[in-house]
């Protein structure tokens, strides 16, 4: 599958259904974070279906299929207080972007990152917001090399399942802004 075309990814809202393709796909992403020694973004185990149900109910889940089989997916919120306090709903919130690096071709993760952005767009908002892990400068080079820029610093977000962390808060203008 590594040789995919841009039309063999397939892109679309998660249901109840894909929930247990979405907790594999999160804990083999988290797996392959500590094996590269990134130890303070995700634990598999973290999160189970019940957080992504909660997502569904509130904001988007997306996935990306390809040969039948879920590949990547994203969260899309459309607030997050919790980081970026009280806002006007200018911004959609990416959460969670993740890919099964074992299936896919590199620059998958960026593809999925434009249609997050995309569907932002969609919905008249002006900004993509997403933030990663203070101190984790591979991921945030990666979101600056996807035209996004650093626009502050969260101490204490709370996290589901686990302790608050320190998170760098990243935005970009969409198509729309």
């Amino acid at each position: 599958m590594k040789d995919l075309s841009p039309t063999d990814l397939r892109l679309r809202p998660a249901g109840e259904a894909d929930l247990a393709s979405v907790v594999r796909l999160r804990d083999d992403a988290a797996r392959w974070m500590l094996a590269r020694g990134v130890t303070g973004q995700w634990q598999p185990g973290e999160l189970a279906e019940d957080h992504f149900r909660r997502i569904m109910a509130t904001g988007e889940v997306w996935l990306a299929e390809a040969a039948g089989r879920v590949v990547g997916a994203w969260e899309l919120w459309w607030e997050d207080e919790d980081a970026w306090g009280p806002q006007p709903a200018t911004a959609g919130y990416v959460h969670r972007l993740m890919v099964d690096r074992t299936a896919v071709p590199p620059g998958t993760g960026r593809r999925l990152l434009r249609a997050a952005e995309h569907r932002v767009a969609e919905a008249g908002r002006t900004l993509v917001r997403l933030d990663c892990l203070a101190g984790n400068e591979p991921l945030t080079a990666y979101y600056l090399g996807a035209g996004y820029r650093v626009v502050g610093r969260k101490e204490g977000k709370p996290q589901p399942g686990g302790t608050p962390k320190s998170f760098t808060l990243l935005e970009k203008e969409t198509a729309a802004g």
